[in-house]
C-alpha cells in the first residue's frame, strides 16, 4: 500500500515536471541558466521516467506477487475448514487415545488386582493340595486297615451263614410247631369269646343295677349336701338373732343405769377417781367396742360358712369335721342363750 502511494506521488511529480517543461518550450528564454535548468529538468524527468519505468516494472511484479498471494491465500482459505476438520479429528482422536489409554490403565489395575488374588489363591491351592496329599495318605492307611478288617469280617460272614443254615432249619422246626400252637389257640380264642359273651351279658345286668344305685347314692348326697346347707343357714341366723337380742338387753340395761339420779352418777365417778365427762366418754367407748366386736363376730360367721362350704366340696372323708364344725358353733349358741338368759333375769 504504501509504495502504490510512492508510484501515484512520482507520477503526480511526472505530470507536473511534464507541464513545466511544456510551458519552459513555449516561452523563449532569456538566459543561459535557464536552459540549464532545463536540461537539468530534462534530465531529472529522464531519470524519473526510468525511476517510473522501474516502479511500473516492479508494480506488475508486485501486482503479480499479490494475485500469487491472493491464490495462496484462496488456497489457504479452501485448505482452512478442511484442516480444521482434521485438526478437530485428530482432536477427537486424541479424547479417544486418551480414554483407551484411561481404560488401559484401570484395566491393568484390575489386572494386577486379579493377578494378586490368583496368586493368593495359588498359594491356598497349593496348601490345600498339600493338606489333601497327607489325608490321602492317611485314608490309604485307613483303606489298608479297612481291608484287612473286610477279610476278617468275610470270615465272620461265613460263619454267620452257616450258623444262619443250622438256625434256618431249627426255624422251620419251630414254625411247624407255631401253626400246631395256632390252631390250638384259634380253639381256645373261640371258647373264651363265648365265655366272654356270658361274662358280658352278666356284666351288663350287674351295670345296670350298679348305676340304679349310683342314682341313688347321687340323690341322697345332694339331700345331704341341702340339709347341711339348711342347717347351717339356720344355726347362724338363729345366732345373729341371739346377739341382737343380747344387745338389746345390754341397751335396755344400760337404760336403767342412765334412769339413776346425777347423785349415782358422781358417787360412781368419785369411786372410779374420775369426773362425770370421762366417765361418760368412758361409756361411748363401750359402745364403740360393741360395734368393732359385732363387726368381727359376723366376719367369723361367715368365714364359717365358707369353712362348711369347703368340706362339702373336698373328697371324702369330711364327716368328723364336718361334725366339729358344727359342735363348735352349737356350744357358741349355748353360751349365747346362758348370757341372754343371766341379762333378762337381771333385769327383771
Amino acid at each position: 500500500q504504501q509504495e502504490k502511494e510512492d508510484l501515484q506521488e512520482k507520477l503526480k511529480s511526472r505530470e507536473h515536471l511534464s507541464q513545466t517543461a511544456g510551458k519552459s518550450k513555449a516561452a523563449p528564454t532569456p538566459s543561459k541558466n535557464i536552459d540549464l535548468e532545463m536540461k537539468q529538468l530534462q534530465c531529472k524527468v529522464k531519470n524519473s521516467n526510468n525511476e517510473i519505468t522501474k516502479q511500473l516494472a516492479t508494480i506488475k511484479s508486485l501486482k503479480n506477487e499479490v494475485q500469487e498471494k491472493e491464490q495462496q491465500i484462496q488456497e489457504l482459505q479452501a485448505k482452512f475448514p478442511r484442516l480444521e476438520r482434521d485438526l478437530n479429528m485428530k482432536r477427537h482422536l486424541i479424547e479417544d487415545l486418551r480414554s483407551r489409554l484411561k481404560a488401559s490403565l484401570e484395566n491393568e489395575k484390575t489386572s494386577n488386582e486379579t493377578l494378586e488374588s490368583l496368586e493368593r489363591k495359588v498359594k491356598a491351592l497349593a496348601a490345600d493340595c498339600s493338606n489333601k496329599k497327607n489325608s490321602i495318605d492317611s485314608l490309604k492307611q485307613r483303606l489298608n486297615v479297612a481291608t484287612e478288617e473286610k477279610s476278617h469280617y468275610e470270615e465272620m460272614y461265613h460263619k454267620a451263614k452257616d450258623e444262619l443254615e443250622k438256625k434256618d432249619l431249627k426255624l422251620t422246626n419251630l414254625e411247624s410247631k407255631m401253626t400246631e400252637t395256632e390252631r390250638a389257640m384259634s380253639e381256645l380264642e373261640t371258647t373264651a369269646s363265648q365265655q366272654l359273651h356270658d361274662l358280658a351279658k352278666q356284666s351288663g345286668q350287674a351295670l345296670e343295677t350298679v348305676q340304679k344305685q349310683l342314682l341313688l347314692t347321687s340323690d341322697k348326697v345332694e339331700e345331704f349336701m341341702t340339709f347341711v346347707k339348711a342347717l347351717t343357714r339356720e344355726l347362724q341366723h338363729s345366732i345373729q338373732e341371739l346377739r341382737t337380742k343380747i344387745k338389746q338387753a345390754k341397751k335396755m340395761g344400760e337404760a336403767c343405769k342412765k334412769g339413776l339420779s346425777q347423785e349415782s352418777v358422781r358417787l360412781a365417778a368419785s369411786i372410779l377417781h374420775v369426773s362425770t365427762t370421762d366417765l361418760e366418754e368412758i361409756l361411748e367407748v363401750e359402745d364403740y367396742e360393741e360395734t368393732a366386736k359385732a363387726k368381727l363376730e359376723f366376719e367369723k360367721d361367715q368365714e364359717w360358712l365358707q369353712y362348711i362350704q369347703k368340706l362339702l366340696e373336698a373328697q371324702f372323708p369330711f364327716a368328723s369335721y364336718l361334725m366339729d364344725a358344727i359342735l363348735e358353733k352349737l356350744n357358741e349358741k349355748k353360751k349365747l342363750v346362758e348370757e341372754y338368759s343371766s341379762l333378762m333375769k337381771c333385769t327383771l
